[in-house]
């Protein structure tokens, strides 16, 4: 009898853990995602209307910035570790697949997987030395790689040095020119928020969610941490990377000091924390806000000291009502539009 009892009880908890997920895929809206992209895919048709080049390059630009902040999200939300270098990696995939295209001319397009690749085993190098630290440690070792890496850029005569390398312009139209690098960056953003969702859902993101509540409860538990956190480091490492190899040919040339400013860095920072850090919408909310707010301060007050002071006031103001991001903060209370609950 004991044991129909305790088969009974293990029943009961399976049917209710199968009703709780029932319920939270209930909650959760794959739809829109699939609809925003497919509106995304055939927004360039805009262009047999007129002239849309502003806002094919608005998408493209957010849409870039997409890619990287998904991808800082998986070391920086999921494992808790956060980097201020990550546009190292930036940097490594666009001289990469820039220097490949300037000397043998195979777009960037085509090599920005192998230059993500490049970038992320760079990422795993650099990951075994620079995660041993934590907290503010670690911080300072992400700035200083920048530095590191800046000055080894701008002295490598190979690649330019600080002048850099100019890269050939496609033969398209004017009107169509940027067609090829919108759809990389919109396919590259699509892909690197499914497999934000794919990782937190697995269980190598169950340990790296473990690792940023507690790395020495996670250790304690049996989770290799050590690689845990470098392969995080690493699959971040690769999406910036392939966001900074398309970058290259579509500005046409590259140089360090268009890839390796802090800008860039702080911009993926601040848009998984105002969109919601740990989150799968987070990210895309607030890469689509923050250069909404850029766009928008730099037409009404010019590209001066004010905009970004404009555009500092509005994230302050918003962090003071949704300290955990926009997501995370409508999702702990229970008030976020089904629309952004990709989680």
């Amino acid at each position: 009898m004991a044991s129909l009892d305790t088969s009974d009880v293990i029943a009961a908890r399976r049917a209710y853990n199968a009703s709780i997920a029932a319920s939270v895929d209930k909650e959760r809206v794959t739809w829109f995602p699939i609809a925003f992209l497919a509106v995304l895919m055939v927004l360039p048709a805009l262009q047999f209307a007129g002239n849309y080049n502003y806002v094919i390059h608005l998408v493209l630009f957010t849409a870039s910035y997409v890619v990287m902040a998904a991808g800082w999200n998986i070391l920086g939300g999921f494992t808790g570790y956060i980097s201020l270098g990550h546009n190292v990696f930036f940097a490594i995939g666009g001289y990469f697949a820039g220097m490949i295209f300037a000397r043998y001319g195979i777009s960037t397009i085509v090599m920005a997987p192998l230059a993500g690749l490049v970038a992320g085993i760079v990422g795993y190098l650099i990951g075994l030395i620079t995660l041993r630290v934590r907290g503010p440690s670690f911080i300072i070792s992400s700035l200083a790689l920048v530095m590191i890496f800046r000055i080894f850029f701008e002295n490598w005569h190979f690649v330019g040095g600080a002048a850099g390398v100019s890269l050939k312009a496609n033969d398209l139209p004017v009107q169509w020119a940027k067609l090829p690098y919108y759809y990389a960056f919109v396919i590259m953003a699509a892909f690197a928020v499914w497999a934000s969702y794919r990782i937190k859902h697995s269980k190598f993101g169950l340990g790296l969610r473990a690792i940023s509540k507690d790395e020495i409860k996670a250790e304690s538990a049996g989770i290799d941490t050590r690689f845990y956190k470098t392969l995080a480091f690493a699959i971040s490492a690769f999406f910036v990377g392939m966001a900074g190899a398309v970058w290259g040919e579509y500005l046409t040339y590259i140089r360090p000091n268009i890839y390796l400013v802090i800008l860039i860095s702080v911009n993926m920072v601040l848009m998984c924390i105002l969109g919601g850090k740990g989150t799968i919408a987070g990210p895309v909310v607030g890469a689509i806000l923050i250069v909404a707010f850029n766009e928008l301060f730099v037409a009404t007050l010019g590209a001066s000291e004010i905009n970004i002071l404009a555009t500092g006031l509005i994230m302050m103001l918003t962090l003071m009502f949704f300290p955990l991001g926009i997501v995370g903060t409508l999702a702990r209370h229970k008030k976020l539009p089904r629309f952004l609950n990709w989680d």
